[in-house]
């Protein structure tokens, strides 16, 4: 099997109507869109979501929820992902440039520091956050936390 052999299954894919070609060709004079009315004439376009007159479906369904405008979201880090990257990296002191430099954070983060998983090494670990967890098995390793303001 090759590019050039590939070809779309059988009844997938359609001719295009070609409208307006004269009267012998079935589909001439109003080329199927009826006869007057906007619909009818060039230009014509509906608004978006409009559905023939009927109640468009984003008024028909009710509003739900709610979106807190000074919602923190924070990107969480584990400290095992910090003892993973430690080992691989021999990085003993992580601030938010060395976690952008190995690939865990990106620039504009906050950044979270949980406690999943274990870890050893004695890291000094500079964060926007962290949970009780994480300080106490850093600190637990010889570490030391900083909170990032």
């Amino acid at each position: 099997m090759k590019l050039e052999n590939l070809k779309p299954a059988k009844g997938s894919t359609h001719n295009s109507k070609r409208v307006g070609r004269g009267q012998g060709s079935g589909k001439g004079g109003t080329a199927t869109r009826g006869t007057k009315g906007a619909q009818a004439r060039a230009g014509y376009e509906h608004k978006i979501g409009f559905e023939g007159g009927q109640m468009p479906i984003q008024r028909r369904l009710p509003k739900f929820g709610f979106k807190n405008p000074t919602r923190v979201e924070y990107l969480a880090i584990n400290v095992s992902t910090l003892q993973a990257v430690s080992e691989r990296t021999g990085i003993t002191a992580f601030d938010i440039e060395t976690m952008i430099g190995a690939g865990l954070a990106h620039k504009g983060d906050l950044v979270k520091v949980l406690g999943n998983g274990e870890i050893t090494a004695a890291l000094e670990v500079s964060a926007h956050a962290f949970s009780a967890s994480a300080v106490s098995k850093i600190e637990a390793a010889g570490g030391k936390t900083t909170v990032i303001e």
